[in-house]
């Protein structure tokens, strides 16, 4: 059985809305463990239980999340050298821009040599005063299926042993 490892934070919602969709359409695939887990609780024995692997989250202050990069500052170097080739996807929550979080999350990823399977969206939640950043977050179906197909993909990929 394969098991991929969904890692997100999310503090609106929004980026806990495209995990869930990821991790359910992943679920559909036979003989896959789906483990969703949330950045701050995600060590690096988990990551080595992984067949593979789906980043999600939000963009902060043209970033990603703070929790987010915790989460790899804590795993990085004791999975250096460990889970080289190991397929990944990512997907960014972003008010309008979403750019630098999606190069720093890819940036982290090439540095432990996995292999990026699928683009990494950028969700955009158009939300720009501090009301509406700070408020929850509802992603629509469009892009919840946009994300849902990650999910599919790479299940389906390590199912099939492609990646």
């Amino acid at each position: 059985m394969k098991n991929l490892l969904i890692v997100y934070h999310s503090y609106t919602g929004g980026t806990q809305q495209m995990a869930e969709a990821a991790a359910a359409a992943a679920g559909g695939e036979k003989d896959m463990k789906i483990t969703l887990m949330r950045a701050e609780d995600c060590e690096p024995a988990d990551m080595l239980d992984a067949d593979g692997y789906i980043f999600a989250t939000p963009e902060n202050l043209a970033a990603i999340a703070g929790v987010m990069k915790a989460f790899f500052d804590r795993c990085y170097y004791p999975l250096l050298g460990e889970i080289e080739g190991r397929p990944y996807a990512a997907m960014i929550c972003a008010g309008s821009d979403g750019e630098n979080a999606r190069k720093q999350l890819e940036r982290i990823a090439t540095g432990w040599r996995l292999k990026k399977v699928i683009d990494t969206p950028i969700i955009f939640t158009h939300a720009q005063t501090e009301e509406a950043i700070l408020a929850p977050k509802a992603i629509g179906e469009t892009d919840k299926a946009q994300c849902a197909e990650i999910g599919a993909t790479l299940a389906a990929g390590l199912a099939m042993g492609v990646f």
